[in-house]
C-alpha cells in the first residue's frame, strides 16, 4: 500500500458482497482501503471480471486514471511495481 500511496494511486476493492458483511469482513482482514459492495456485479461486468459462469468474481486490477483512462489492466495479482510503472513512476 506504501508504493500505490507514495504514487497517488487510491486503492479499493470491489465485491459482490452487501454493504454489512463488508465492514465485518474488512475489519477481520484489517483493509487499509475502501470495499465498495457490487451485489448485482455491474462494475464487475463492466470490468470483465466476471468467471466464465457469470456470477462468480475473477481478481483483477485497474489503474484507472483522473482522466477516466485505463493505465493498467490485469487478472490477478500483479506486482505492485507493474502497476505503478503503468503511471510512468517509480515504486
Amino acid at each position: 500500500m506504501a508504493k500505490l500511496q507514495r504514487a497517488g494511486i487510491q486503492a479499493f476493492g470491489v465485491n459482490p458482497a452487501g454493504v454489512d458483511s463488508h465492514v465485518t469482513y474488512a475489519k477481520k482482514l484489517a483493509f487499509n482501503f475502501p470495499l465498495l459492495s457490487d451485489p448485482d456485479r455491474l462494475i464487475a461486468r463492466a470490468y470483465h471480471a466476471l468467471k466464465d459462469d457469470g456470477h462468480g468474481i475473477q481478481r483483477s486490477v485497474y489503474l484507472v486514471k483522473r482522466d477516466g483512462t485505463i493505465a493498467f489492466a490485469q487478472r490477478g495479482a500483479p506486482p505492485v511495481d507493474e502497476i505503478v510503472a503503468a503511471l510512468g513512476g517509480k515504486s
